[in-house]
């Protein structure tokens, strides 16, 4: 198998790692995150306009180019190796798995108004006494006269303060089913509570008490929503592996640099044995990462069997791998890498949120040795 990227997806990685590094400044987007709105819109804009990557992965029909995993994977890295916060794979690669799936007219529009870089749209599935188990609902819709009434409570929706929209997951008479909520005008009944996660991201938990949609806001057939909720998860995990990978390759780099420069004794920390062979070992957990998560790019467009199993595996392959690339790092860096002004501390944060996005690695360990009896 030829695992060589073409020559379009070199440009595509090309082109990004070059914005990133010149326009995408690691304390701006902090600042951002802390004390302004949680992101930087014009970065998004930019992403839409100027580098068309909000549109790479998304069909042609909607204004996207219709790239495929691989692209998902170029863009990714990269977004993780410059720390990006901007919600693209709540909204590209999660709400946009669910919206091209879903089909219709409202869809199809919402989408191209994400290529377009006008429309931020998250998912709230997540419920506080289910966990992360997104089949498992509390949340009601109930048929009314001219549409529907939502009832229930959503936790740690991603992205959700910075959204346009909401997809959101609710039980019918029919079963579990999905609805879009515009958040464009204020929402009778609906209450958002937003917060800052500790690897600065923004994420809402959500209320609501007798939210009235109409009719087209249920997307897709009632009650069948689970199959597209199901690959989007497993969309979403393959997307935040190789988001971690390009983290994880960054900190590597970052701590092999500071060992040279610090010295210890007259000489380089770098020189002493023990320490050259725990960063080897990081490369050897970062290259086992790398190639789980290949491995699960590739098989993204497989049957769904297929899909859950190499995205399990390189979920608990970089939750483990995650895990001690980040420690050691900080290790290495002795107390100063967990201070603010060490880009290391930040990367560290987010490494560790990874490892509880979309499914915990002990769930994706458990989840594989299901799949493979």
């Amino acid at each position: 198998m030829d695992f060589n990227l073409t020559k379009e997806q070199e440009l595509l990685r090309d082109g990004l790692t070059k914005f990133l590094s010149t326009r995408y400044d690691l304390e701006e987007s902090r600042s951002a995150a802390k004390t302004g709105a949680g992101w930087q819109p014009e970065i998004w804009r930019a992403f839409a306009a100027e580098l068309g990557i909000i549109g790479a992965t998304l069909p042609e029909d909607v204004g996207g180019i219709g790239g495929g995993p691989v692209e998902l994977m170029i863009i990714t890295e990269a977004l993780g190796h410059a720390l990006v916060i901007e919600p693209y794979i709540d909204t590209v690669v999660v709400a946009g798995g669910l919206l091209r799936r879903a089909g219709g007219a409202k869809a199809t529009s919402l989408l191209g108004q994400i290529v377009s870089g006008s429309a931020v749209v998250a998912l709230a599935a997540s419920e506080a006494e289910f966990g992360d188990r997104w089949r498992d609902v509390a949340t009601t819709a109930e048929r009314d006269s001219d549409g529907w009434i939502l009832h229930g409570r959503k936790t740690v929706a991603m992205s959700a303060p910075l959204a346009t929209h909401l997809l959101l997951t609710a039980s019918t008479p029919e079963g579990l089913s999905l609805f879009l909520i515009s958040l464009d005008t204020a929402v009778s009944g609906l209450t958002l509570r937003g917060y800052r996660t500790i690897d600065d991201r923004r994420a809402a938990d959500l209320e609501l008490d007798g939210v009235r949609l109409p009719a087209d806001a249920l997307l897709g057939e009632a009650g069948k929503a689970w199959p597209s909720l199901e690959q989007a998860r497993d969309e979403g995990a393959a997307a935040v592996c190789s988001e971690a990978v390009g983290c994880m390759r960054k900190v590597l780099a970052d701590t092999v640099e500071y060992s040279k420069q610090r010295q210890q004794f007259g000489v380089p920390i770098s020189s002493f044995q023990v320490l050259a062979h725990r960063m080897v070992d990081m490369y050897i957990e970062l290259e086992q990462a790398a190639a789980a998560v290949l491995l699960a790019v590739l098989h993204l467009e497989d049957e769904p069997a297929v899909r859950a199993k190499s995205v399990s595996a390189a979920k608990a392959t970089v939750g483990r791998a995650a895990r001690f690339i980040g420690q050691q790092a900080v290790q290495l860096h002795g107390g100063m890498g967990m201070t603010e002004e060490l880009a290391i501390g930040h990367y560290f944060k987010r490494l560790t949120a990874m490892q509880y996005e979309f499914g915990t690695t002990d769930h994706h360990v458990m989840r594989y040795a299901e799949l493979t009896r």
